[in-house]
């Protein structure tokens, strides 16, 4: 950075998913045991919020590090387009091997969200019920943008 006035920015979405937790990799017994009702066959769904928080320098024409509408539009192509009433396991193709958890649904709204062109992603928090939510800062190594 230049020196120039750093501020950080959150923004709040919503999405309305379904999703069962269950791994081939696990007996239907196992399943039961770790994921209990969540592994119901015809699956369960949630509200989910989403808040991503990114920083970056103000422009001192627009005095703002990111257009609201960009950032909108980003999210909702990125996101929101694919997740929102989809079943995760059967329309998300980042989870037909994986098991949706929240966890790794922070971390590939994280990958779908780090390349926004014009401020640094910064993390990504996902509340999955009123005492459930799951936050993600990436990986410090992989050098997130700008």
């Amino acid at each position: 950075m230049s020196g120039a006035l750093k501020i950080e920015l959150g923004r709040r979405y919503r999405f309305s998913a379904s999703h069962r937790l269950h791994t081939s990799r696990l007996s239907e017994e196992e399943n039961c045991r770790v994921f209990g009702k969540c592994s119901n066959p015809h699956g369960h769904g949630h509200n989910y919020v989403v808040e991503i928080s990114v920083s970056g320098e103000v422009d001192p024409a627009t005095g703002m590090i990111a257009n609201l509408a960009d950032l909108d539009a980003f999210v909702e192509r990125q996101v929101l387009e694919d997740f929102d009433h989809k079943s995760l396991n059967e329309d998300v193709h980042a989870f037909r091997d994986k098991v949706p958890t929240t966890e790794n649904l922070c971390m590939e709204i994280f990958q779908r969200l780090k390349s926004f062109p014009r401020a640094k992603l910064e993390r990504i928090r996902v509340e999955e019920t009123g005492n459930n939510s799951f936050e993600y800062a990436g990986d410090n190594l992989e050098g997130n943008r700008p």
